[in-house]
């Protein structure tokens, strides 16, 4: 039977808390030893010609495994190879080229000695994570990083939680560092990520417009009256809420919405049918030029709360319009 009792439920969510607080501080800690290692770090995996093979046994391999993928799509090849099946032929995947990141926090781990041993009579380079810069691991390293000495979240100091986190924060920062020496961009990042929420974020919005000038977008001049405009927009079948209005150059103007127009005959009544719309549009509306990202829509929706958002051509010429619903049918924000 469930258990409706408030207490037990506050009881867990301060112990939660405190095991996140102890997790975060881990991770400062951590944050406070970095040196000089770490910039060799970073030197060395951002020149890398090969793989960063990465590798750990049990938690903290991972951990690795993360920080591999981390890296692969942030723009710095690499893979996973425990330490085990390295012994056991997949030391064959490593090249001349490659360089080696070994994970293990106590820095005794026997299977990745054994590899890092070998990997050191290869002359591949080796990056490594471990409690101590005088740890074994640490002393078969051209660039031993280093975590401290954690005491564990968990209330015996058993089960890896705090070191891990801090594993993974460093290993996340180093990956970061070597993407941002590279200049890996946003396209960069797309071609890594084609499928999923992450590829439709980085698709420009002209590859998601319902609505294009020429097919079902209406436009306008600012001189003609609302009846004019809305009698040359109902020829258009399945068009937008929205009627982009332009100047003599073609250029956008403004933005005359179904939502104004029901708020000035709310408020004016029939008459408001003979104004002119450059009386009555906004003026200079928020736009998107057809090169941004469906990520810049969605942040332009957050933060001005539009239903239609006018698209424009590097020189200003409308090609249609983004509507709130595109968004929201692709499940990229909620109504």
């Amino acid at each position: 039977m469930l258990n409706t009792s408030s207490e037990p439920k506050l009881d867990s969510r301060k112990f939660a808390a405190e095991i996140m607080l102890q997790e975060s501080e881990a991770i400062r800690r951590a944050s406070k030893l970095l040196d000089e290692r770490f910039d060799w770090a970073v030197d060395r995996m951002s020149s890398c010609t090969g793989n960063v093979i990465v590798s750990g046994v049990g938690k903290s391999g991972l951990i690795g495994k993360k920080i591999s993928a981390t890296l692969s799509s942030t723009g710095t090849p690499s893979h996973f190879m425990h330490p085990t099946e390295a012994m056991h032929g997949d030391l064959g995947r490593v090249g001349s080229k490659d360089v080696a990141f070994l994970l293990s926090f106590s820095g005794t781990t026997e299977e990745l000695l054994s590899l890092a041993a070998i990997l050191r009579q290869d002359s591949i380079p080796i990056i490594s994570i471990s409690k101590s810069r005088d740890s074994r691991l640490a002393r078969l390293s051209d660039a031993a990083l280093c975590v401290g000495d954690i005491t564990e979240a968990c209330p015996y100091n058993l089960a890896p939680t705090a070191s891990t986190a801090a594993m993974l924060a460093l290993g996340d920062a180093l990956a970061l560092a070597v993407s941002q020496r590279r200049t890996f961009s946003v396209e960069d990042f797309q071609k890594r990520h084609p499928g999923g929420m992450l590829g439709k974020k980085l698709m420009p919005v002209s590859e998601v417009l319902r609505f294009e000038v020429g097919k079902n977008v209406a436009l306008a001049s600012g001189g003609a009256t609302v009846a004019e405009i809305l009698a040359d927009a109902e020829r258009i079948p399945r068009r937008s809420g929205a009627i982009l209005i332009v100047n003599q150059q073609g250029k956008l103007t403004g933005i005359f919405t179904d939502g104004d127009l029901r708020r000035l005959l709310a408020a004016e009544g029939a008459q408001v049918m003979q104004r002119t719309v450059d009386r009555l549009m906004t003026i200079d509306p928020i736009h998107l030029v057809s090169t941004d990202l469906v990520r810049d829509a969605i942040q332009l929706v957050r933060e001005h709360r539009v239903d239609e958002i006018p698209v424009v051509d590097r020189n200003g010429f409308p090609v249609g319009i983004l509507d709130v619903q595109d968004l929201v049918s692709q499940k990229l924000i909620t109504d």
